[in-house]
């Protein structure tokens, strides 16, 4: 319970930044476009591991590597006046995309490997009188 509400304020935290930027980001459609994608994957990240479908850890990893995403969105946006390039955007995309596949499998790995639910017990064998 602890760590659900630790992710919720982080989130929180997290949308409340990303809001204050949004001002910075205007008339930049692309750049809106890459950040708003990483604040969707990370929500689905945190939200995947609050409900029980990856790890925290898992959630950890998958946010260390959107951190690195936006960084470098940041990076090039400096480079070029505020601003990144289409193929800047279709190469952070792609990353996204390989992040949410990770995602994905991680979900399924840990879908599978969780133990089924237990099957009824089967009622004993009737005994004979002797």
């Amino acid at each position: 319970m602890k760590n659900a509400v630790q992710m919720i304020v982080s989130l929180m935290v997290v949308f409340a930044g990303l809001s204050a930027m949004g001002e910075d980001l205007q008339g930049h459609p692309r750049r809106k476009q890459v950040v708003r994608r990483e604040e969707r994957e990370k929500a689905k990240n945190n939200a995947a591991a609050v409900q029980g479908k990856i790890t925290d850890q898992q959630a950890q990893k998958l946010d260390r590597q959107d951190n690195a995403i936006r960084r470098e969105e940041k990076r090039d946006a400096a480079e070029h006046g505020g601003h990144i390039t289409k193929a800047e955007q279709n190469k952070m995309n792609r990353q996204e995309n390989r992040v949410n596949a990770e995602r994905n499998a991680m979900e399924k790995k840990d879908a599978a490997a969780a133990p089924a639910a237990p099957a009824t017990p089967a009622a004993p064998a009737p005994t004979t009188g002797n």
